[in-house]
């Protein structure tokens, strides 16, 4: 298996801050969603485009001082892709390439908000999804 990064977008960043009403030592649990979708082009089977999605949204069980979301696009070249465990792998690996980037688009997003930088967790490789793990399959087109 051969594969390139051949770029990053981001598709969306955006930050809101929410007005609630908190006490001075309100200590808020702020757990961010992340989603994956592959994608390759029928033209060129050689292209794989993978987007990375966090978010952190206010609720009303849930409130939080403010709601993000990042989603980011990396296309790949990929070749001698032969079967499905070659197809994990590379999505497992274009995660990993993409993921450093997210962080740093959040924590860059927020910072320039004027509040303390939300930092997303370092997750190691093969543990971000939990088809990653083993533990349900990736419909991969």
């Amino acid at each position: 298996m051969k594969y390139a990064l051949r770029g990053i977008t981001a598709e969306e960043l955006s930050y809101t801050m929410n007005r609630i009403k908190m006490d001075k030592d309100t200590k808020f649990e702020i757990k961010p969603q992340f989603s994956r979708t592959v994608r390759r082009v029928q033209e060129n089977d050689k292209l794989w485009f993978l987007t990375l999605e966090v978010k952190v949204e206010s609720t009303e069980e849930a409130p939080k001082p403010f709601n993000v979301k990042a989603r980011l696009v990396g296309v790949f070249e990929a070749e001698e892709i032969n079967d499905d465990v070659d197809k994990q792998d590379l999505v497992i690996n274009m995660t990993e390439i993409v993921y450093p980037y997210l962080r740093a688009a959040v924590s860059a997003l927020t910072a320039n908000s004027f509040i303390n930088p939300l930092i997303l967790p370092v997750i190691p490789a093969g543990t971000m999804f939990p088809e990653d793990r083993g533990e349900t399959t990736t419909n991969l087109n």
